[in-house]
């Protein structure tokens, strides 16, 4: 594999720059696709000098990405989206974007592709992102059926959208908003651990063609995240249930006014709160054939109990310095 060119879409978000990482630690050369180079020039700090090229690519743009996949012996498609904002939407960035490098890497006789979904997507989902997402599947799968789909569930690490951002909210809000009643049930998984999947999914030759779920060593209601945030911090909130039907028009009303503000991300959004009526846990599709994790051969997972609390300590009262109540 040594010098062997793989090429990354979506490498500068959070689980991107894991998996450039892992990448250049196994000695693949990796050019990273991004709309915007200027702001991943630190991806070059993944390997050694000259291991890592960061190229000008959009997945809505054909012609940008035969540029980066030009000469590149693997493609991982790593695009997604939480939210959509201007032009970047779930059919436009997720289910198309797909859809064009998987045709541009099967043209160019690319058989190694890693395609990043998520656990709950289905084509006919009620929500526009688990939708896209199905689409973007068979979209992969139709032109390249020797690629490897990851499905994870929630991701955790020191960047994430989920710890930090609940945690933040304490510092201002009495309450944190348990929507559905905090009933959904989740099964956070370590970026790094999803990292090593998609290069065990890249490398491993009985993965072709599967799709793999992937999931943390243990399941929680949104409710137990909540309290396990609440603890972890040492800021007493309350929990306040916020039924579906009320959060809905919230989501909707939230997610309107953050699309005309594109300086800070929504706290929710209606799809969000669409996805949020199912759980998104290991096993839950009832599809068969899918694998899980472990069959990639990573069996030592890390948990959000090891994790977490290494990257929150900074929304205790006091910061590193802060004593927890009754120690």
């Amino acid at each position: 594999m040594a010098g062997e060119l793989i090429t990354v879409f979506g490498g500068s978000g959070f689980l991107g720059r894991y998996v450039v990482r892992d990448l250049c630690r196994k000695g693949y050369r990796v050019r990273v696709g991004v709309r915007n180079p200027g702001v991943a020039g630190d991806l070059r700090l993944a390997g050694d000098v000259g291991q890592v090229q960061i190229v000008q690519a959009n997945v809505r743009n054909r012609p940008s990405i035969e540029r980066a996949i030009d000469g590149a012996s693997g493609v991982i498609n790593l695009v997604g989206l939480l939210f959509e904002r201007g032009a970047q939407t779930f059919d436009g960035s997720q289910a198309l974007g797909a859809k064009n490098v998987a045709e541009l890497s099967a043209s160019h006789g690319i058989t190694k592709f890693v395609q990043v979904s998520a656990i709950g997507a289905d084509a006919d989902a009620e929500s526009d992102y688990a939708r896209t997402k199905a689409e973007a599947e068979a979209a992969v799968l139709e032109q390249v059926p020797t690629a490897v789909i990851l499905r994870p569930s929630m991701i955790f690490g020191p960047e994430d959208e989920f710890f930090n951002r609940f945690a933040s909210m304490t510092r201002f809000s009495p309450a944190l908003p348990a929507i559905g009643g905090g009933k959904t049930r989740l099964q956070p998984i370590f970026v790094g651990d999803v990292a090593k999947a998609v290069v065990a999914g890249l490398e491993s030759t009985s993965a072709s063609g599967r799709v793999f779920e992937l999931g943390g060593p243990a399941e929680y209601t949104f409710k137990e995240i909540y309290e396990f945030i609440l603890k972890e911090i040492d800021r007493p909130r309350m929990i306040l249930p916020l039924p579906f039907f009320l959060a809905q028009p919230i989501g909707m009303v939230v997610g309107g006014l953050f699309k005309l503000w594109p300086f800070a991300d929504p706290p929710i959004t209606s799809d969000q709160v669409k996805l949020l009526k199912s759980d998104n846990v290991v096993g839950e599709s009832g599809e068969d054939n899918i694998g899980t994790i472990q069959d990639l051969g990573i069996t030592q997972l890390e948990s959000i109990e090891a994790i977490v609390p290494t990257y929150l300590w900074r929304f205790r009262p006091q910061g590193q310095f802060h004593e927890p109540r009754g120690a």
